[in-house]
C-alpha cells in the first residue's frame, strides 16, 4: 500500500486518508473516492488529496479484519460485521473465556498493522459480552501477512459454557462459629452457583474433625454430588489440617494447597472418586471476588484445574483493590458528589396492550411516560435521556417541555438491549453512574431516585443499587460506570439481571414497596390502577 498526497485527477479509486468537507456533504476517512468526488474536489480548488493506494496483493482493512476475526473464532463465539478495520468477537453464551495466548501473541508479531486484543484469559463472561477485537491499523495490509496471521490465530478464542452441577457442601462446626454465619455461607455459595443453574444437592454440617469430614464427603458423593465444596470452621493452615486430612481419610487426594491470589490464599484443591473437591478459604464466606471464584468458575465450566494453573494465577492475583470484574479500571471519576444520569426506556410496542401504546395512557390526567420523566428531571440527576422507538413522536410529545435528551432506537423491535445501548451512547462522557427506568412506572418519583443515589454514595462497594418490593428486586436500577461496557454489550430482549446475579457482593437493595414491581403492561392492570388507554 502506498500512502501520501496524490493529484486529485489521479485519485479515483483511492482511499481517502482524512475526513474532507465537500460542499454540503462530508467525505469520511476511508471513503473510496469516485470520479464524481474527484471532479467536485477539483472544482472546489483542491489540487491534491492524501490517500492510500492499494497495490497488488493488498487486502482492505475490513476484509482483513473479517478474515482474522473469523479465523480466531472458536466455539461459543459470534462476530460482528467489520467496520473501519475492526471486527468484534462476542460471547454467545455464559461461561469462561479461554484464549490460546501464544497463538494471539504470534499473530500480533506478524505485522504491526495487524492487531488482535482480548479480555484476560479465563475471564468469566456473560452472553453478549465483547471478548476480543481484531483491528487493522492501516487501510490495507499485504495478503501474505494476513494469511500468516490467520494461520497463527486459528480458533484461538472460545467460550467454555457453564454447566449445571449438583454440588455437595460440607461445613464443619466449632463453638465460636454462629449458625447464622453458616447459613449466610450457604446463601453466598448458592449465589455463586446461580449463573450456571447449578445447585447445592445437600449440606452436611459436622464437628470439626477428620473422621466427620471424611464421612460427610463419602455421603455426599454417594448421593450423586458432581463435586464437593468444604468450608472449615477454622482455616486450613497446613497440609495435615482437618480438611485435607479428612479428604485423605475418605480415600481422596489433595492435589494442591494454597494459591497466589489475595484474598483466597488458603484454598485447597483435591479430588475424591474422580470428583473435584474444593476446600474454601475463609474469604469465600463473603460474596466479594476472591481466588475461590476463579477456581470454582473453571470447574463449573468443565475445565480441568491443575496445580500449575493455580500457581500461574499470581500475576493479576492481587484483588484487594478490585471492585468487580467488568471494567475495573472505570472507577468513579469524582471525589465529590457522583454525577448520575437517567435513561428512560420508552421504545417498546406495548404488544400486551393489544393495540394502544401504554406510555400514552393517562393516569390522573397525566401520560405514563411523563411520570418517569418528571421523576428524573425533579431529582438531582445530571442528565435525563429518553429512548423512543415505536410511535416515537407521540411518545416524546408529552415531555417536550422538560429538559430531556430524546434519542431514537430504530431497531426497537429487536428488544430492550438495543434501547439500553442507544441510551448509554447518549450519556455525557464523565457520567459516574446511570439509573435505568422503565417508562411505564408511574409510582417512581424523585424521592426514590434520590434514595438510590444516596445509597450509591454511601459505600465504595455499592456499585449496583436496585429497588425492591417486599424484598423482591424490581426497578429502577442504578449502575456504576464499571458496568457501562457490560450494559452496552447486552443483546436481544434480555435485560441486565444476569449482571446483578454475577456481582452479588456489589449489590445494594433499597426497599420502596409495591412501586418497584408495579406492572401496567395489560389493559386490565392499567384499568385497575385507574388509568385510561388512548385511542389506537
Amino acid at each position: 500500500m502506498k500512502f501520501g498526497p496524490c493529484p486529485v485527477d489521479e485519485a479515483t479509486g483511492c482511499i481517502l486518508a482524512h475526513k474532507t468537507r465537500l460542499g454540503e456533504r462530508t467525505l469520511k476517512k476511508g471513503h473510496v473516492l469516485t470520479l464524481q468526488d474527484c471532479n467536485e474536489l477539483s472544482a472546489a480548488g483542491e489540487n491534491s488529496v492524501v490517500v492510500a493506494r492499494l497495490e497488488d496483493g493488498d487486502i482492505g482493512e475490513d476484509e482483513a479484519a473479517t478474515r482474522l476475526g473469523l479465523a480466531a473464532k472458536g466455539k461459543g463465539i459470534v462476530v460482528d460485521t467489520a467496520a473501519t478495520g475492526r471486527m468484534n468477537l462476542n460471547a454467545e453464551q455464559d461461561g469462561i473465556l479461554v484464549i490460546d495466548e501464544q497463538a494471539v501473541t504470534n499473530a500480533n508479531r506478524i505485522d504491526p498493522a495487524i492487531t488482535f486484543a482480548t479480555l484476560a484469559n479465563h475471564t468469566k463472561v456473560a452472553d453478549g459480552r465483547m471478548v476480543a477485537t481484531a483491528k487493522i491499523i492501516s487501510f490495507a495490509v499485504p495478503g501474505a501477512q494476513v494469511e500468516a496471521a490467520i494461520e497463527a490465530i486459528h480458533m484461538a478464542v472460545r467460550i467454555c459454557p457453564f454447566k449445571s452441577h449438583k454440588v455437595g457442601l460440607v461445613a464443619t462446626e466449632l463453638p465460636h462459629l454462629k449458625s447464622a454465619t453458616m447459613d449466610k455461607t450457604r446463601r453466598v455459595l448458592e449465589q455463586r452457583l446461580r449463573p450456571s443453574q447449578s445447585n447445592i444437592l445437600d449440606e452436611i454440617r459436622v464437628p470439626h474433625s477428620e473422621p466427620e469430614v471424611a464421612a460427610a464427603i463419602k455421603a455426599l458423593a454417594d448421593k450423586g454430588a458432581d463435586f464437593l465444596v468444604l468450608f472449615g470452621a477454622s482455616a486450613v493452615v497446613d497440609r495435615y489440617d482437618v480438611l485435607p486430612a479428612g479428604l485423605d481419610l475418605a480415600g481422596g487426594k489433595v492435589k494442591h494447597l494454597g494459591m497466589p491470589v489475595d484474598p483466597g490464599n488458603l484454598l485447597m484443591l483435591g479430588e475424591y472418586d474422580g470428583k473435584p473437591v474444593l476446600g474454601a478459604p475463609g474469604c469465600a464466606r463473603s460474596p466479594k471476588e476472591n481466588g475461590f471464584d476463579w477456581v470454582l468458575d473453571r470447574l463449573i465450566a468443565g475445565l480441568e484445574v491443575r496445580p500449575e494453573d493455580i500457581t500461574a494465577m499470581g500475576v493479576g492475583g492481587l484483588l484487594m483493590e478490585i471492585g468487580t470484574r467488568p471494567q475495573p479500571r472505570e472507577a468513579r471519576r469524582t471525589s465529590d458528589a457522583p454525577k448520575v444520569a437517567a435513561i428512560i426506556l420508552a421504545a417498546g410496542k406495548s404488544s400486551r396492550m393489544r393495540g394502544p401504546n401504554k406510555l400514552l395512557a393517562e393516569l390522573d390526567g397525566k401520560a405514563l411516560v411523563r411520570y418517569a420523566a418528571e421523576a428524573a428531571t425533579n431529582s438531582g440527576l445530571s442528565q435525563t435521556v429518553l429512548v423512543t422507538g415505536h410511535r416515537a413522536d407521540e411518545v416524546s410529545a408529552p415531555i417536550a417541555d422538560l429538559p430531556v435528551t430524546v434519542v431514537h432506537n430504530p431497531d426497537f423491535a429487536d428488544g430492550m438491549a438495543g434501547s439500553i445501548r442507544v441510551g448509554m451512547d447518549a450519556l455525557e462522557a464523565d457520567t459516574d453512574a446511570v439509573i435505568i427506568l422503565l417508562g411505564d412506572m408511574p409510582r417512581i418519583d424523585a424521592k426514590v431516585l434520590n434514595t438510590l443515589i444516596a445509597t450509591y454514595g454511601a459505600k465504595k462497594n455499592n456499585l449496583i443499587i436496585t429497588a425492591t418490593a417486599e424484598g423482591k428486586r424490581g426497578n429502577p436500577v442504578l449502575w456504576d460506570r464499571r458496568y457501562f461496557s457490560a450494559l452496552k454489550s447486552l443483546s436481544g430482549d434480555v435485560g441486565a439481571r444476569h449482571l446483578i446475579a454475577e456481582n452479588p457482593g456489589f449489590v445494594a437493595e433499597v426497599e420502596i414497596g409495591a412501586a418497584a414491581r408495579l406492572d401496567l403492561d395489560t389493559p386490565e392492570a392499567l384499568k385497575k390502577a385507574g388509568g385510561v388507554l388512548p385511542e389506537s
